[in-house]
């Protein structure tokens, strides 16, 4: 046998013998030093609704629960698909106080749909909001509304969105959880999340000039500040950078929104999210 061919196999047999004592060895460290899990991790895990969302701020649902059973400065009301119902599951589970919290739903701040926002230019590229707003900042010539490739839609994990014939995202405030997973992939922060207790709800974004904005699009607010001058409560609503902007704070001791019917583009709107929704069809029931 040639000798640098017998030297080689030798090697390659070494290597291999190596490999199997080391893996042999980290094999039975592993077992020694391996640490069961708290069986109260595995019971909150399946508590949890498993949107891996990341809006209670850990890297999925495991993670949180493994925070909220070893950590006492974890809340447990802090799983935002869950809401009320899980927090009470979670408290129960882990011996902590979950203090009560608000429900939210994702709102589009955005009307400029087919026909009502003016268009720059064609885009035939990726169909992605993202790759798209790499070119002149979007189709669109209002730079600051939804671009309307549906990234909101694709990274919902509740399939609570779904692009509309306007080619704005729809959102189905019954399935929506308010994790904000839409909000993290827009990249024009198109969508807000606002409280259930919310009356008053701005679907614009342009901080364009009132002339600019409206040459846009039809349906952008002007900043022309008639909701300010009409809001009976201060501090209820302010334009900042030609843009209308509503405390929800303030908005909701207002009994009927006088802001609204003030609004000469429609950017202002009464906002009903679906705990209303449902409220309103018992009392027609």
């Amino acid at each position: 046998m040639n000798q640098t061919l017998f030297i080689s196999i030798m090697a390659v047999v070494i290597m291999v013998g190596v490999g199997i004592v080391f893996g042999f060895v980290l094999a039975l460290a592993d077992k020694k030093f391996a640490m069961e899990e708290n069986p109260l991790i595995g019971e909150v895990k399946e508590a949890l609704p498993q949107g891996q969302c990341g809006a209670c701020g850990f890297a999925g649902c495991a993670k949180y629960a493994e925070a909220v059973v070893n950590d006492p400065d974890v809340a447990p009301n802090l799983c935002v698909p869950g809401k009320a119902e899980v927090a009470a599951i979670v408290a129960e589970l882990t011996g902590k106080v979950a203090e009560a919290s608000e429900a939210k739903f994702a709102h589009v701040r955005c009307r400029g749909g087919n026909g009502i926002a003016k268009l720059a230019y064609e885009y035939k590229g990726v169909h992605d909001c993202a790759a798209a707003k790499q070119i002149q900042q979007g189709p669109k010539s209002c730079k600051f509304g939804c671009l309307g490739f549906g990234n909101c839609v694709r990274s919902c994990p509740f399939n609570a969105m779904t692009m509309g014939t306007n080619g704005l995202p729809l959102v189905d405030k019954l399935l929506c959880t308010g994790c904000g997973k839409c909000a993290s992939v827009c990249p024009n922060h198109v969508i807000e999340l606002l409280p259930v207790s919310a009356k008053v709800s701005v679907s614009c974004s342009s901080k364009d000039a009132g002339a600019v904005a409206k040459k846009a699009c039809s349906a952008a607010c002007i900043g022309c500040g008639l909701c300010v001058r009409n809001c009976t409560h201060e501090g209820g609503v302010k334009v900042v950078d030609h843009l209308a902007i509503v405390d929800p704070e303030v908005c909701r001791i207002c009994e009927e929104p006088t802001c609204v019917p003030k609004c000469p583009t429609g950017a202002i709107a009464a906002y009903v999210s679906a705990a209303k929704s449902e409220t309103a069809e018992q009392k027609i029931g």
